[in-house]
């Protein structure tokens, strides 16, 4: 079954799509960070960008409690872009910190933690949302 996806731009600069709470839905918000990204001339970002919004849909697939999350790219700075993934759950992610934890999965917001330069949580009446921010370096 083909899911149908919209994305619109929701300020200047910035982007989001709504997508299903489903794996696969990581691969699009891959792109929609690889296009904003681009559109920006921060291609250095890309990289470590969607290695972080991978991480922040697969936490949201597997907490939230809804069919859809919102997936948001904005550059909140002339050298900072913000990717956050809004669900309807709001229990708030924690960082793993045990470098002995034997589990398969949950060392996500480890990758977060040391991609980005800041990240967080944002709790709302009937949800959350999770971020990101990355700086492009100076030169």
């Amino acid at each position: 079954m083909a899911t149908a996806a919209t994305s619109c731009p929701t300020g200047h600069p910035a982007y989001s799509q709504t997508l299903p709470r489903e794996a696969r839905s990581a691969a699009v918000a891959r792109r929609l960070v690889r296009t904003a990204l681009a559109l920006w001339g921060m291609d250095s970002l890309t990289e470590d960008a969607t290695l972080v919004i991978t991480e922040l849909v697969a936490n949201a697939v597997d907490h939230s409690r809804l069919p859809s999350i919102r997936v948001t790219v904005s550059r909140p700075t002339p050298n900072g872009i913000r990717l956050g993934v809004v669900d309807r759950s709001r229990t708030v992610p924690t960082l793993r910190t045990d470098p002995e934890d034997d589990q398969l999965r949950g060392r996500g917001l480890i990758l977060v933690n040391t991609l980005t330069n800041s990240w967080g949580t944002e709790l709302y009446r009937w949800g959350k949302q999770v971020w990101a921010e990355l700086h492009v370096e100076d030169a």
